[in-house]
């Protein structure tokens, strides 16, 4: 016969050891919440940043925006003391992911392994020349899926990066607590 008690004392010792001690944890974001001031400068800053950019891209008729570009402004805009989200990190991460990535469908092609190639070559040469920039990896990406001329170097990669910095550059020093570049190389 089982004994209820004994199941019930056992699974309860279980679930503590499994579980239990994440009740002990505090359930809270990891990184600290920011002022709403700074919500409202990131916001309004990334809102002109991406119209500004769309905008000249109608005007001009030129392909000046890509999807990774929005992640560029949550790092310029959200962070913008990030070592990811400075000048050099945003303008040669994005360069240097679209030339590895251009030379790459250039040689081998848009297979599974050349895509995985380009993010992974683009990744290793941001670290080594110190312009890690985590967007970066999807502009590789962009490149691969899209397969793009080599004009995709000028626009929208090295034009549309220098217009967010020059929108972040000018947008975060509106602010008095804000600051923007920390540093250019």
């Amino acid at each position: 016969m089982i004994d209820s008690k004994k199941v019930r004392l056992k699974l309860k010792n279980y679930w503590f050891k499994t579980f239990g001690r994440w009740r002990s944890c505090p359930l809270t974001c990891p990184i600290d919440r920011p002022h709403h001031r700074h919500v409202f400068w990131s916001w309004i800053g990334s809102f002109l940043a991406i119209t500004a950019t769309s905008y000249l891209a109608v005007k001009t008729n030129s392909p000046l925006l890509m999807a990774p570009f929005g992640a560029t402004s949550v790092l310029i805009f959200g962070v913008p003391d990030s070592p990811l989200a400075q000048p050099r990190n945003v303008i040669g991460g994005n360069l240097l992911a679209a030339i590895v990535s251009l030379i790459i469908l250039h040689f081998l092609g848009a297979s599974p392994l050349a895509m995985g190639m380009a993010v992974s070559t683009a990744i290793g040469i941001m670290q080594l020349t110190g312009t890690l920039h985590p967007p970066s990896g999807a502009v590789a990406l962009v490149v691969m899926m899209t397969k793009p001329d080599w004009q995709f170097l000028l626009t929208p990669a090295f034009e549309g990066s220098m217009i967010l910095v020059l929108c972040a550059v000018i947008f975060n020093n509106l602010a008095e607590e804000r600051t923007y570049p920390k540093h250019w190389l």
